[in-house]
């Protein structure tokens, strides 16, 4: 009679309240998934991990986020196999010393967004960290990252840590923030440190009527899905590999369970990739009029604006407006303001979650005959051909080509050069440092 299969007792300890916290349990979970590992998982039920008793646990094992150092302290010595996620570091002495670390890889991660700016054509870079303190560390490992970037390229560019969150300070951090962004040189490209970095970012350039992506744009970290449905502008953001850590972290628990062991071992697992949205879709432009029509048309396209309307807001006649529009872009504000909507619209539809009638709706068109009607005369299809033709495009593995005049509301997901290696070969190369 075939052994029944040994259940191990796992505790998984991470403040999972960001995404990319979230992400790595999802990893966890999809190793479970697809293969015969039998875990009772621990987890606390408001995904906090709080450490009282946890060195009296009785369990089997345990998978950690090291990047809080309370965590990384009470299991330095713990007697259980303990697999650490977090952050990659230049000073290996930031690792501990008995077991393995499963990393973002930090420098890939700034690299894949500086290479982006560069290629959006911006000429000068800065950016918007976290105070300086232990449960940090990652952050300030980034901008190191940064530095190194701009040496080699012999730049210089700002860094600014600006305040922690908090409501009591929120005003005066906002308004340093906004000081900050004023004393830049423009055009400028700047990175977050995170998509929350990123949302204070833009909201305090829309405060100040600084135009987004025109002068300043935006790199946020995490591809946060809460991030963009709490900003007009949607934000070009770097995905980490965290799916791919949390995997390989079960991965190397369930071999440890089995009898290996992995101490001192770090595994750098890289970005998937950036998905690039509208707060970098830059184009020198020469005209103010121009930079700031179009930054107000990117927060409020979708309401039913008019021309007059923007024009109202830049502060000069129609008539002068669409001369520069003509002159800049080739196109009328009229135009500019229908090609946000059928982006934003083309984004709703390849979602295929609400019916055609909801996207004209919150697109801002009439009616959904009128927007079948722009369909057919700017991409000579309907919706519904649309959606037909992305779905061919999936089942046959095809990645969508690059929209050029700037996707501004759909995911443009460009992958890493350096994407994430495979569980085989993340763990092959742990068993070869072991």
């Amino acid at each position: 009679m075939k052994k029944a299969q040994t259940t191990h007792r796992i505790a998984l300890l991470f403040n999972a309240n960001k995404i990319y916290d979230r992400e790595i349990i999802t990893g966890i979970g999809n190793y479970l998934l697809s293969t015969r590992v039998a875990w009772d998982l621990f987890l606390e039920e408001d995904f906090r991990a709080r450490l009282n008793g946890i060195e009296h646990w009785d369990g089997d094992g345990i998978i950690a986020d090291f990047d809080d150092p309370a965590v990384a302290e009470t299991l330095s010595n713990c007697d259980l196999p303990v697999v650490a996620v977090g952050s990659s570091y230049e000073d290996t002495t930031f690792y501990p010393e008995k077991v393995p670390y499963i990393a973002t890889d930090n420098a890939k991660v700034v690299q894949l967004a500086y290479d982006h700016l560069i290629g959006a054509g911006l000429p000068r870079f800065a950016m918007y960290s976290l105070p300086e303190n232990p449960n940090n560390r990652w952050a300030q490992e980034r901008e190191h990252a940064f530095r190194k970037l701009l040496a080699a390229d012999g730049l210089e560019g700002e860094i600014y840590r600006g305040l922690s969150t908090s409501a009591l300070g929120w005003h005066e951090a906002i308004e340093r923030l906004q000081a900050w962004l004023a004393s830049l040189p423009k055009p400028v490209g700047v990175i977050a440190v995170t998509d929350a970095r990123a949302r204070q970012l833009l909201q305090a350039c829309m405060q100040a009527n600084i135009p987004v992506p025109e002068q300043v744009a935006i790199v946020g970290v995490d591809n946060d899905p809460l991030t963009r449905t709490l900003t007009r502008i949607p934000i070009t953001s770097v995905i980490q590999g965290a799916e791919e850590m949390g995997r390989t972290a079960a991965h190397l628990l369930h071999r440890m369970l089995l009898g290996a062991r992995f101490p001192g071992t770090v595994i750098r697992v890289p970005p998937v990739g950036i998905n690039v949205l509208e707060s970098t879709d830059h184009q020198p432009l020469a005209s103010p009029y121009v930079m700031r029509a179009r930054h107000f048309i990117r927060q409020y396209a979708c309401q039913g604006i008019k021309t007059e309307q923007v024009a109202d807001y830049v502060g000069v006649s129609r008539s002068s407006l669409e001369e520069h529009f003509r002159r800049e872009l080739g196109r009328t504000v009229h135009q500019e303001i229908l090609r946000h909507k059928l982006e934003h619209a083309q984004a709703l539809l390849a979602k295929n979650e609400v019916s055609n009638a909801e996207v004209a709706i919150r697109c801002g068109f009439t009616s959904v005959q009128y927007m079948y009607a722009v369909f057919r005369r700017e991409l000579d299809c309907t919706p519904k051909e649309f959606q037909e033709r992305l779905r061919a495009q999936a089942d046959s593995g095809e990645v969508p080509e690059d929209n050029t005049q700037g996707n501004t509301h759909g995911a443009t997901v460009h992958r890493s050069s350096q994407a994430a290696s495979t569980l085989a070969d993340l763990v092959k190369t742990a068993q070869s440092r072991a």
